[in-house]
């Protein structure tokens, strides 16, 4: 009998073992193959992931909080989804661009729900702009008579309209801002997973989510792994703030077509008004030992309007001078699954128009319409195929809006070719005719009707009546040739801008396979 309890005992006590082997080796095996980050996304170091926790983990990690960034978190946000946003500094920015929003800027945002961010911040409505050339200025109205008295442009102080956006998307409970350097993405079999990043206090950590979207500006880190990016620096800007004056014609941009390029004026505040002056080249006089001051004094000053002059050496004097490249970029995506750029990170143009921000915010309206109908966005693959029509959809509005930005640019600039001082005195006297030869032009700059056929009809227009006045009353071989190379400089102009932005996409975005994406079924 006492051999049989023997006997029990050592195969129990074998069965306990080996069921406490068994256990040990699981928890070793379960603790070995999965890492728990810290905003609860469990990923599998097997490059496999864990379903159940990704549902309720960030459905979105969004690079950047500045104006894109920003105004899609709230959108995203406000769709439901779980949005983190990392951004360097959340500190308020200071810059001397970003400060204009046009009137279908404004409509977007309205569109957004984010027009009360322009509230409290003493923004400043636009109504048009005042051009001058010579001694002469022409005012140019936008067309808003069918629009409700509250659309117009904006005017503001850029560091306090990213924080009315940020402060708004940070209101909702399922968006998360974050202060944070991100140093790189995460990538596993050609998917972007997340982003690596270090929090303010240096500790390095990683977002996961299954999008990620990079709205890290014009100077991006990570738009090489995402696009072509082909940066054009054409000038600087220089900005100042004039303060205790008026500008001549009220609640209106001022352009000063000047000697060698275009001055801009424009209120942003009540008490203030931003002047930038446009440097051309990658080089400007140095801030630092006074030669910017001589150049402002010597070289911009007399061309400033008489009613700013003196508030306009002032600001010279006072010192408070600022400068920053201007860069253009066309849009040259590389589709990656799991990834998207947006705003300047994406698409940059010359900021005379002040078409950037119209840009942006009309690029996050057809990104949320076409989020809007997925289930969830865990199919990597089909959810990249199917925004390559955000890149076809937002085309002709972006294009248009870059276009007209880039060949303005060269059209307001002096140059000491007959020809191309025809063609700017021939934009000037045409936008002073008044009616459609202004309400045209102004209706794709305000970003009211951006279309690209009309761009195109006002552009030769403007050349056909340069040409027009060449030859009247009578023409001679050398008007005859002046206006040949006339035609032929604007043609140089806008062909090269149009074929960068792509001519399919631009014109006949119908014909694009991805402009019928559907969504993905699954």
């Amino acid at each position: 009998m006492i051999y049989e309890y023997i006997l029990g005992g050592v195969v129990l006590a074998t069965m306990l073992g080996f069921v406490l082997l068994y256990g040990v080796k699981a928890k070793k095996t379960t603790r070995a193959s999965m890492e728990i980050t810290r905003n609860g996304f469990v990923k599998m170091l097997d490059n496999s992931t864990c379903q159940s926790e990704i549902t309720r983990s960030t459905d979105v990690v969004i690079v950047g909080a500045g104006v894109a960034g920003a105004a899609l978190a709230y959108t995203l946000g406000k769709e439901g989804l779980q949005v983190h946003v990392i951004e360097r500094d959340l500190s308020e920015p200071d810059r001397i661009v970003g400060e204009l929003l046009q009137p279908g800027g404004y409509l977007k945002l309205i569109e957004l729900g984010l027009e009360d961010c322009v509230d409290e911040i003493d923004a400043q409505k636009v109504f048009g702009y005042a051009l001058y050339k010579d001694g002469k200025n022409a005012k140019l109205s936008y067309p808003l008579e069918k629009f409700s008295a509250d659309v117009a442009g904006r005017s503001f102080h850029n560091g306090r309209f990213i924080q009315r956006l940020r402060e708004k998307a940070a209101s909702l409970p399922n968006v998360r801002l974050e202060q944070g350097t991100v140093t790189g993405l995460v990538e596993e079999k050609g998917i972007i997973k997340g982003v690596h990043y270090k929090t303010k206090t240096s500790q390095e950590l990683t977002a996961y989510a299954p999008l990620t979207i990079v709205c890290d500006g014009c100077f991006s880190n990570l738009r090489r792994s995402l696009c072509d990016p082909k940066v054009d620096n054409p000038s600087c800007f220089v900005g100042l703030i004039l303060e205790n004056c008026n500008l001549p014609h009220a609640n209106h941009g001022h352009v000063i077509l000047g000697d060698p390029s275009p001055i801009l004026f424009y209120p942003i505040s009540s008490t203030e008004i931003r002047c930038l002056v446009d440097v051309p080249g990658q080089k400007v006089p140095s801030i630092s030992n006074g030669e910017m001051a001589q150049y402002l004094k010597s070289v911009v000053a007399p061309q400033v309007p008489p009613e700013l002059y003196n508030a306009f050496i002032a600001a010279v004097d006072k010192g408070n001078i600022k400068s920053m490249p201007n860069r253009s970029m066309p849009a040259t995506p590389h589709p990656t699954p799991g990834a998207l750029l947006m705003g300047d990170a994406f698409n940059m143009r010359h900021p005379l128009t002040g078409g950037g921000m119209t840009v942006a915010l009309s690029d996050i309206v057809i990104l949320r319409d076409l989020l809007r109908p997925l289930q969830n966005l865990y199919d990597a693959s089909g959810l990249c195929e199917y925004l390559e029509s955000f890149y076809t959809l937002r085309k002709p509005v972006a294009s248009t809006i870059n276009t007209l930005a880039g060949a303005l640019y060269k059209v307001f600039c002096a140059s000491p070719d007959p020809a191309r001082k025809e063609m700017r005195q021939a934009c000037f006297d045409y936008l002073s005719l008044g009616g459609v030869c202004s309400t045209g032009p102004v209706s794709l700059l305000s970003g009211l009707n951006p279309r690209p056929l009309n761009l195109v009809f006002h552009f030769f227009a403007v050349a056909v009546f340069g040409v027009g006045r060449l030859l009247l009353p009578y023409p001679s071989p050398q008007r005859i040739w002046i206006g040949a190379r006339l035609i032929y400089g604007a043609s140089g102009i806008i062909f090269p801008i149009i074929k960068a932005e792509g001519v399919r996409q631009m014109f006949f975005p119908a014909t694009v396979p991805a402009y019928y994406r559907a969504p993905p079924i699954h």
